[in-house]
């Protein structure tokens, strides 16, 4: 049975006007603009963020495109499903949403784990739902437990998605947010601390989000049957690869980024060892995710690259 996070009432209004459609295991909300005569664009938020935080983003591109952004479950106002959080079932969502919601080959772009689900696609989707792939600050082997080439989860992000866990639980079934806090101010993982300005309360997108994602991702289950490698050893179509602030701690080994240089260099060759056209842009000044935190920048990103495809 599928949980959902609206007896909560933890939600806000927004400046577009949300869908929902049913896919069977899940509702998905999502928000879609732009005329139908533009090429399909579809855009994946990052693990804690919902459609909401490519709002500004979508104002930019939406006279370019047929923009389509989702909630993934797990988020925002789409069904929330215990236990069944992986790469695996996120990309069959998607899969039966481009073809009941976009009906037609779309460019899809996604942050972070919304940017290794791009390259699910890539590899999985059924035959002619993608164009291409933009993988945005994307955490490729970076976010598995035991990644084939270069650091895993626990010497990234992982330490902080293991405290959301902990303190927040499961549906936020726990939901110490003062603990949490506590916490926060005790771990060597600064990173942690400067997402949450205002200690007082949760931030709007972490009350829409359900912290067993960060289970997930930190016991390594999200990606147990979808190994990074040979996820991009199948890729099918043009692929682009961003990559931004990135910051590795001599001490300890942690990186404060998604993804290393040297993890990101090897995901391009495994794309263009797959036949298939894959572009590095490095944005060392951008946060992580670009989209909500530059839009410009973003859109421009976006429009330009798509200009450049067949």
């Amino acid at each position: 049975m599928s949980a959902h996070p609206a007896n909560r009432d933890v939600f806000v209004p927004h400046a577009f006007d949300e869908k929902q459609i049913d896919l069977g295991e899940i509702t998905m909300n999502y928000v879609e603009e732009g005329s139908a005569n533009n090429p399909a664009l579809l855009l994946l938020p990052e693990q804690t963020g919902s459609w909401w935080g490519y709002e500004d983003a979508i104002r930019l591109l939406k006279d370019d495109f047929h923009v389509f952004a989702v909630d993934m479950r797990g988020q925002g106002r789409s069904s929330w499903t215990p236990r069944r959080y992986s790469l695996d079932n996120f990309g069959s969502d998607l899969v039966r949403f481009i073809s009941l919601a976009i009906g037609r080959p779309v460019v899809v772009s996604g942050c972070s784990s919304g940017g290794v689900m791009a390259a699910w696609l890539s590899a999985f989707a059924m035959p002619g739902q993608i164009r291409a792939a933009i993988c945005e600050d994307a955490p490729l082997f970076a976010s598995e437990l035991v990644p084939s080439f270069g650091h895993g989860i626990r010497q990234a992000a992982g330490p902080m998605f293991e405290m959301w866990n902990r303190y927040l639980g499961n549906q936020w079934s726990v939901g110490d947010w003062e603990g949490f806090i506590k916490a926060v101010k005790n771990s060597p993982f600064a990173v942690t601390a400067e997402m949450f300005p205002d200690p007082t309360q949760p931030p709007q997108f972490m009350k829409e989000y359900d912290p067993e994602w960060a289970r997930a991702f930190f016991d390594g289950t999200v990606a147990v049957n979808c190994p990074h490698d040979v996820m991009l050893a199948q890729v099918k179509t043009p692929v682009l690869l961003t990559h931004h602030q990135r910051i590795e701690d001599p001490d300890s080994g942690i990186l404060a980024g998604a993804i290393s240089e040297p993890q990101a260099r090897h995901a391009q060759r495994m794309i263009q060892a797959a036949g298939q056209r894959c572009d590095y842009q490095d944005y060392p000044e951008a946060l992580h995710m670009m989209h909500q935190f530059d839009p410009a920048l973003f859109a421009r990103v976006v429009t330009d690259w798509v200009a450049t495809l067949d």
